[in-house]
């Protein structure tokens, strides 16, 4: 016997007792997401490599460990999207989008690769929920991605929900704090991580990120960023603040918050879930105006959420979806041929249909019918006859296996 071969660590198999659950997520956030005005986009599952490297940073985890990138061969290096934000900044400087009316709203549902540690909620290979809104800076834009977003989990039931929220301020902002922040580092250094230390250069607001104790205590007494904000930025961040006020949604500012890619301007947002242990993370996003033209289009403000498929679901109530309702199971003896074209002819007629295909005997057939919840049950005979059944109200009819389909849809315009 062959070695039972298995998927490779850090990606699974969604199997049918899961996919429902999928399913009905989808579906919800596609009704939250449309109904705000967000239309559906997909972008291909590898991008030029320099998508990644010039968009998200080349200083990040994401760009200096967690990549799967390779030679297509032909010289030109490719990468499985990591993330959704410069996938979809790209399509947008590619396809003009800028000349639709402003701000174009987009959303997708697709799958990522990142070469992470394995754990729990957290894959390889996974799937994330995102919405981005192109083309307007204004700060009502940052407060409807936050509440759809917020929407979204509730109507998920995603437990323990902790919104947190801050601002990065504009580039030229940070780029001065960062400084700030750099030189507080180094005063601290022998107190720091090998790994905070070697990035105090290149990216030291992760340092807020740290599980290390030593890190942790000297970034308690670090200059924040949230106090180093011009004045036009301190307004924006006001002003997000007040529309989520007047709309009833609760939220923190947390000055330590920081996100994993460099693109991120001013708003800054990340939801938690206490459902989920230490890994609590479920979704987040926030503003980022550079990010379209960093990947060559035109100067183009931004903003956007993604949210962990994996994650909601381990955090939303355990609500098995239904499967599709049966509507009719074609049971037979010899009739194989007219079960088979009465399943057709049902399915053409927009109904659910299943035919017995495992050689069950008749009483067999009959305990399928009940597992799936079949509503009807027709039973062929050799001679074109057949017995319709009501599986809920127990009558049954005898009829000819052509007038199956009409009795049936009858009995529905009738109930």
């Amino acid at each position: 016997m062959s070695e039972k071969l298995q998927a490779p660590r850090g990606t699974y198999d969604v199997l049918p007792q899961d996919a429902d659950a999928r399913a009905a997520l989808e579906a919800t956030a596609r009704r939250v997401l449309e109904g705000a005005g967000y239309r559906r986009i997909e972008t291909p599952t590898f991008e030029a490599t320099e998508v990644f490297a010039r968009g998200v940073g080349a200083s990040t985890d994401i760009v200096q460990k967690e990549m799967y990138s390779f030679d297509d061969g032909g010289g030109r290096s490719l990468t499985l999207r990591p993330e959704g934000t410069a996938p979809i900044c790209r399509a947008y400087a590619e396809h003009g989008m800028h000349k639709l009316p402003q701000p174009v709203k987009l959303w997708y549902l697709s799958s990522f690769f990142r070469a992470e540690k394995p754990q729990a909620g957290r894959y390889r290979q996974f799937w994330q929920v995102g919405a981005e809104a192109l083309g307007s800076d204004d700060p009502a834009v940052d407060a409807e991605i936050v509440l759809l977003l917020a929407t979204l989990l509730e109507e998920l039931e995603v437990a323990g929900l902790r919104l947190r929220l801050s601002s990065l301020g504009t580039p030229a902002a940070r780029a001065a704090y960062r400084e700030n922040l750099a030189a507080h580092l180094r005063a601290h250094e022998d107190e720091l991580s090998a790994d905070v230390r070697a990035r105090i250069d290149l990216n030291p607001l992760r340092a807020f990120d740290s599980d290390h104790p030593g890190t942790r205590a000297v970034m308690q007494t670090a200059p924040l960023l949230l106090d180093h904000l011009d004045a036009a930025d301190a307004e924006h961040f006001a002003t997000v603040r007040e529309l989520l006020d007047g709309a009833g949604l609760p939220y923190e500012v947390d000055p330590t918050l920081v996100r994993g890619m460099d693109y991120y301007t001013r708003t800054v947002f990340e939801f938690t879930s206490d459902a989920l242990g230490a890994q609590s993370g479920v979704a987040g996003g926030g503003r980022y105006d550079g990010l379209v033209e960093m990947l060559g289009g035109p100067p183009t403000p931004g903003c956007g959420f993604a949210a962990g498929v994996e994650r909601m679901l381990l955090a939303a109530a355990d609500t098995p979806a239904a499967p599709p309702p049966v509507d009719l199971f074609v049971s037979y003896d010899g009739a194989r041929a007219a079960a088979f074209k009465l399943t057709a002819e049902a399915r053409a007629a927009r109904l659910n249909a299943h035919m017995e295909l495992a050689g069950r005997s008749r009483k067999g057939q009959l305990k399928q019918a009940d597992r799936l919840g079949a509503r009807y049950v027709a039973m062929l005979d050799d001679d074109g006859g057949a017995v319709l059944k009501d599986m809920q109200g127990g009558a049954q009819h005898d009829v000819t296996a052509g007038e199956v389909v009409a009795r049936i849809l009858r009995d529905r315009t009738l109930r």
